[in-house]
């Protein structure tokens, strides 16, 4: 496995990158980074796959541009066109973790052509609803329910990240630890916070690093968000309305590559999003399977390599003639 780094339309794109066959691209989530996918990129690349995981923009060696507005989807699709393209190949197959996630199905949504198929992990397929911008719907959805504010909503503040910027390793700490599985039921996190109350003083302050991550590991996305810093990873949160502003040309089309979901029984994020997994059917037309990991959290491909690995590698050899 190697780190390089390459020019693409307006970015310099760091990636990792390992093996030689069929390309397939990795696309980390919040607050993660290329090295979130090592043992997928060792795995793949030795069942015969060429495989590269970009710090996507904003993150790690890929910081990018300053402006909120720069990291639309259009934006972040875009990359990975262009990446592929730089990579000498035409077309690929997309995987996605979390954020990660969101864009490899907009990345199938959008350009069919050149994302031959499509993996999600954790966030499942989330068609454009057509009612409005979404940040106003989940304020009024929790609203309803008295669940105090989804963090995507209290995100979208202009200042919200300065308190993880604070302590990178106490905010880092904490967010792995609250959504992981191995963490207790009661201490595990639901994305909902009491109004006015920021993100990290919902999580106890005894958070320990989860069982898989180890501090070497750590150390590398200290290093990372110490440098870079949480504004643009936050930003891609931020342009979440303009995203549904720039995206009713994709008003009830479906994904018909072959697609596949992956998550963890005990992920958090079923808690606001886990209700869009029963509907996947009806929009992605080649969906070969629905994968959950029992004991599983929301650092999926981190936490359970081995079981993720091989739902990878029986998916992306289905696809072989």
């Amino acid at each position: 496995m190697m780190r390089r780094t390459l020019q693409t339309d307006g970015l310099t794109q760091s990636v990792l990158e390992a093996g030689e066959g069929p390309l397939v691209l990795l696309i980390h989530g919040f607050p993660e980074l290329a090295i979130s996918w090592t043992a997928q990129i060792e795995a793949l690349a030795a069942a015969g796959f060429r495989v590269v995981a970009p710090d996507m923009r904003g993150y790690g060696q890929t910081l990018g541009p300053e402006r909120t507005e720069d990291f639309s989807i259009l934006h972040l699709v875009g990359d990975m066109v262009d990446l592929v393209r730089a990579l000498g190949e035409d077309a690929c197959v997309v995987v996605g973790h979390d954020w990660g996630s969101a864009v490899a199905w907009s990345c199938a949504l959008m350009r069919p052509d050149v994302f031959r198929a499509v993996v999600g992990m954790s966030v499942p397929f989330q068609p454009r609803a057509p009612g409005g911008p979404p940040i106003k719907a989940m304020k009024a959805l929790t609203a309803r329910a008295g669940l105090g504010d989804l963090y995507i909503v209290a995100f979208q503040s202009i200042v919200a990240h300065a308190d993880l910027d604070l302590d990178p390793a106490v905010a880092l700490r904490k967010c792995f630890w609250a959504y992981d599985g191995a963490t207790a039921a009661a201490d595990r996190h639901t994305g909902f916070l009491p109004p006015g109350v920021p993100l990290l003083a919902t999580i106890s302050d005894q958070a320990t690093l989860p069982p898989w991550m180890s501090a070497d590991h750590f150390a590398q996305y200290v290093a990372a968000f110490t440098d870079g810093g949480f504004k643009r990873p936050f930003d891609w949160y931020r342009n979440l309305d303009r995203n549904w502003e720039l995206t009713a040309f994709l008003q009830g089309k479906t994904i018909n590559q072959p697609s596949l979901f992956i998550v963890g029984a005990d992920d958090p994020v079923r808690h606001y999003a886990g209700r869009h997994e029963k509907t996947q059917g009806d929009w992605l037309t080649d969906l070969r399977g629905q994968v959950e990991l029992d004991g599983a959290g929301h650092w999926i491909q981190q936490e359970r390599p081995d079981e993720v690995n091989a739902a990878l590698i029986g998916f992306l050899r289905g696809l072989e003639p």
